[in-house]
């Protein structure tokens, strides 16, 4: 994931600099959120089984009853990657803390 979070910055912030003269900063914003959304598919993905997703989403915080509930959950991955308990446990500070830079911030960075 370290690897994958390393190269997307890179890609996306050569991005952001070529279209930070335009007012793009709702779709920056939109773009941010499905970025961060994509990468917890991609993780719930990586933890495959649904014995792997109860114990990581417990290492993450959340209560035992609820990381079964949601790690046995016969949804697909894009849905579960919009769900409230990753949405809570995979949040912003969970991804600034691997290293994955906003967009937005790095918009008004560029713009000011």
């Amino acid at each position: 994931m370290e690897y994958r979070i390393q190269k997307l910055n890179q890609y996306v912030f050569g991005w952001c600099g070529y279209f930070a003269l335009a007012d793009t900063k709702s779709i920056f914003r939109k773009l941010d959120g499905w970025i961060r959304r994509r990468l917890r598919m991609c993780l719930w993905k990586n933890w495959k089984t649904p014995k792997t997703r109860i114990r990581n989403l417990i290492k993450l915080g959340v209560p035992s009853w609820k990381a079964y509930e949601w790690g046995n959950s016969r949804k697909g991955y894009w849905r579960i990657s919009n769900s409230p308990i990753l949405h809570r446990t995979l949040g912003n500070s969970y991804w600034n803390d691997q290293g994955l830079k906003s967009l937005q911030e790095r918009y008004e960075f560029l713009r000011h």
